[in-house]
């Protein structure tokens, strides 16, 4: 029996890749996987032993040897228990390795497919398409939201993780080193930040909307506007029959009904239509005049003057 093709939804943090993943995995058949960001450095090394130690590692044919193998064990729900006990340093830490490890266990009886959420894989999206079979959701976020998010939040990012990575400023990143080394030089304020790393994500995003014409890219606005019928079209795309529980759930998400913004960043339960506009509120005209000469025009391919 062949191995299930693997799922990726991916695309920038804060683009709503949990809720997304989450709504997918409420498929009635097969069996899916939900597997959060195995690109993070966060990430168990039970789940994945992988040696991902900056944030948006980026895996090509180049340095795929050093990630390929723990990979394809992730994606066949090969629990490391090798690499998970010389991490484990309190009783949670023990509690999580069973915990996982027999999920692992039902995943392989039951031949589910994995669905990897991570928006940390996003500039490796093209090799595990190609070098792991995956099928690929791209979401994509407004840049003023995006940015408040990360102010909102206190997201600081380390820039030189980039900088760290030579493959990936010479494929994807090149057009920017200059002002990547700045920020990893100097300290920025969250919302400067906030506006390059949409700027490099939605670059690549951009890019690969041209090289890959099979994947399936959606604004999280137009999910967040109609998720009944977004979430329709993501099932229809990955093959998978949108039952009674995913409907149900993508209703119960997004419902008018729920709170506009929440604490839990991992809470998928939003005012969905309210939430992706609060940018709106939260941002001063200044700071949404300033994002918007700053992202201009990479923009401009995503968004038009009404969706300022």
């Amino acid at each position: 029996m062949s191995a299930p093709q693997p799922i990726l939804v991916t695309g920038s943090h804060r683009s709503g890749t949990g809720w997304v993943g989450r709504i997918i995995a409420a498929a009635p058949e097969p069996a899916i996987a939900y597997l959060w960001e195995p690109f993070s450095p966060l990430a168990r090394p039970g789940i994945r032993a992988a040696p991902f130690d900056r944030w948006f590692t980026y895996v090509c044919p180049d340095n795929q040897d050093r990630y390929e193998k723990p990979l394809r064990d992730m994606l066949a729900f090969r629990y490391r228990w090798d690499a998970e006990l010389r991490a484990v340093r309190t009783p949670k830490d023990a509690a999580r390795m069973v915990r996982d490890a027999a999920r692992f266990r039902r995943f392989r009886a039951g031949s589910a497919v994995p669905l990897l959420k991570d928006p940390i894989a996003v500039f490796s999206a093209e090799w595990i398409a190609d070098r792991l079979g995956a099928r690929v959701v791209v979401l994509i976020r407004h840049p003023a939201a995006f940015a408040h998010s990360v102010r909102r939040r206190e997201l600081h990012h380390p820039f030189a993780d980039f900088l760290d990575q030579p493959l990936l400023l010479r494929d994807l990143l090149g057009p920017f080193e200059a002002e990547i080394r700045r920020f990893a030089d100097e300290p920025q304020g969250l919302l400067d930040q906030g506006i390059l790393l949409w700027r490099l994500i939605h670059h690549a995003i951009a890019l690969f909307r041209e090289r890959r014409p099979d994947w399936l890219f959606l604004r999280l606005e137009d999910v967040a506007d109609d998720p009944l019928g977004r979430f329709e079209e993501i099932y229809a795309v990955l093959g998978l029959p949108f039952g009674d529980r995913a409907r149900a759930l993508a209703i119960e998400t997004s419902s008018p009904s729920n709170p506009v913004d929440v604490n839990d960043m991992a809470s998928t339960r939003r005012d969905s239509r309210a939430a992706v506009r609060s940018w709106k509120r939260g941002l001063s005209p200044d700071d949404v005049a300033r994002i918007r000469e700053r992202v201009e025009p990479l923009a401009s391919e995503f968004y038009s003057d009404d969706d300022w």
